[in-house]
């Protein structure tokens, strides 16, 4: 569920975007000035939030992203295998989440973690 488009002029630094069907954070952007019969563009590098690949493209300024929905929750480990068997604090529902192998190592059973949910796609993010 997309809440929001926006201009690639728009996007900054941290912004979330959908770029091939692929949710990704921006890391770096460089606008250039328009010229004299043209538009102005935009050399876009991002990360991709759940697979960690990184991007780079040129668009123009007018081209449109959408921003996908990110829900940032906290929850406890209950177990540790191949997925982390999470309940969420608020809605004490458990869950199977892929994780990390650098998170998975800092996890022990009953610690929190946050965990996003980024278009319906879950990933446990860092240990709190």
């Amino acid at each position: 569920m997309v809440l929001k488009i926006i201009n690639a002029t728009e996007a900054k630094v941290g912004t979330n975007l959908i770029v091939d069907d692929v949710p990704c954070t921006v890391r770096s952007i460089d606008i250039s000035k328009t010229g004299k019969h043209g538009h102005a563009k935009c050399r876009i590098e991002a990360i991709g939030i759940i697979t960690g690949q990184k991007k780079v493209f040129v668009v123009p300024g007018h081209e449109r992203f959408e921003v996908p929905l990110v829900d940032k929750r906290k929850g406890q480990v209950l177990s540790i295998g191949d997925k982390i068997s999470i309940m969420d604090s608020e809605s004490f529902e458990t869950l199977e989440i892929p994780c990390s192998d650098e998170i998975k190592s800092e996890l022990e059973e009953n610690s929190n973690v946050e965990y996003w949910d980024v278009e319906g796609e879950k990933i446990t993010k860092r240990k709190l």
